[in-house]
Parts: C-alpha cells; sequence; structure tokens
C-alpha cells in the first residue's frame, strides 16, 4: 500500500482528495499547514508521493517542495493549486515537483496523475523494456534499485527524471518527440502540459552535462524533440 501525502489547507478540499484516495486503496496522510507535513516528513519514512498545494499556512508549498528534495530525490510530488500563472508552474516544477494540477480538477484526472507519477517513483512504466541494468558511455542506470550513476558516482534525480533518462539510454541515438516522452514517460493518459518534457529535461541536463548550457548527452531535435546522444563518450 503506497502512502501519500496531502498538504492542503481547505477542508473540504483536503477531504474530496482523501475519500478518492482510499477508494483507489492508498495510506493517506494529512497536513492543513506546512510546519505539520514537514513534521511528519522530518519524523517518517516511506511517503511514495506528495500533494501539495502552494497557498498554505507557512511554509508555503514551494517550500516544502525544497525541502522534500533537499533530502529525497525520489518521492514524487504534485501540486495542486489555484495558482495558474505561467511563472508559479515554471517554478514548481523547477524546484523539482513531477506534475502540476490546476484547481478545479476531476477525481479522474488526479487518479490518472497519481497512478502515473507512482509507475515513475516504483519505475513501472510503459517504457521499462530491455532490462534492469543499462549502460551508455560513462552512465549505468540501474532500474531495480532506482539509481544512476556518471564514471561510478551516484546522481541524485527525481522519479521523472530517472525515467526519462531511462528513455533516452534505451533509445541511444534515436530521435524522440515530446509527444512520445509524455506518452511513455507520464503515459497515455495524461494531459497535463506538454511543457513538463522542457523543464525536466533542463532540469536533468544539470545534474548530468559538464556544462548544461552546451549539452553533449541529451541533444535537442529542433522543432521536434530530444535525442540521447551516441559518440560522445570517452
Amino acid at each position: 500500500m503506497s502512502t501519500v501525502l496531502i498538504l492542503e489547507d481547505e477542508e473540504s478540499i483536503r477531504s474530496f482528495i482523501v475519500v478518492n484516495l482510499l477508494r483507489e486503496g492508498f495510506h493517506v496522510i494529512e497536513a492543513a499547514t506546512g510546519s505539520e507535513a514537514l513534521q511528519y516528513l522530518q519524523e517518517h519514512a516511506g511517503v511514495a508521493i506528495a500533494l501539495l498545494d502552494v497557498m498554505v499556512p507557512a511554509p508555503d508549498g514551494f517550500e516544502v517542495c525544497k525541502y522534500i528534495r533537499q533530502s529525497n530525490e525520489r518521492m514524487g510530488i504534485i501540486f495542486l493549486t489555484a495558482k495558474v500563472q505561467e511563472k508559479d508552474k515554471i517554478l514548481g516544477l523547477t524546484l523539482g515537483a513531477d506534475d502540476y494540477i490546476s484547481k478545479p480538477f476531476s477525481p479522474g484526472e488526479l487518479m490518472a496523475r497519481i497512478h502515473s507519477l507512482l509507475r515513475r517513483v516504483e519505475l513501472k512504466s510503459p517504457s521499462a523494456s530491455g532490462g534492469d541494468l543499462i549502460r551508455s558511455g560513462p552512465f549505468e542506470l540501474d532500474a531495480e534499485v532506482r539509481e544512476v550513476r556518471k564514471n561510478g558516482r551516484l546522481l541524485e534525480v527525481t522519479p521523472t527524471e530517472l525515467a526519462l533518462l531511462r528513455m533516452f539510454m534505451i533509445h541511444e541515438g534515436v530521435p524522440l518527440s515530446r509527444d512520445s516522452l509524455l506518452d511513455e514517460v507520464w503515459g497515455e493518459d495524461y494531459y497535463g502540459d506538454p511543457k513538463m518534457v522542457d523543464v525536466n529535461i533542463r532540469r536533468l541536463r544539470q545534474k548530468i552535462e559538464e556544462d548544461p548550457s552546451k549539452p553533449v548527452y541529451i541533444e535537442t531535435v529542433w522543432g521536434f524533440g530530444y535525442k540521447w546522444a551516441e559518440h560522445h563518450y570517452g
């Protein structure tokens, strides 16, 4: 049974989410303030996914996201918020969130996004093929333990970044469109913002490239998508 932490200060919305999560068989932890969420996270392990509202009593959802990513790259994070401005979406994703759902949302949309992210957290993705251990140049990705190393050094990556990296390494040298990356990593039932791909690629480049402004591993295929280069390895 997977555990989901909900940070939402509006009781009616929180109760609505809890009912739907329990119906799907999740174990649910509730927090109405950022401090309650942080206290739980500091005292307990094992949360698979955090659902974070932004506008909650201090610290806000962005700060809670920062805390999670400083201590746990493997937890899935989804922002639930009425803040729909583009800069807020980009900020949340840049801080390490895996997804972003704008209020109001339907139970079906919420559950589809959670199950999609859970596949990435557990690496049970439609793209999971080709064995548990994948090597490409200086990189080694072990799907069983959900770890990736570059020249033997462990890299801290989020569930979505790991799923993207695995997709690229399996299809080395093959251009992959944004739509195909969305379908394979986020799921064919995902109807979120296509910019998810670009923001996650940007974050991933920060972690694997020597110079993210001049990427040599994840190359941009202009007007199409990205590809994992096959000729820059030592």
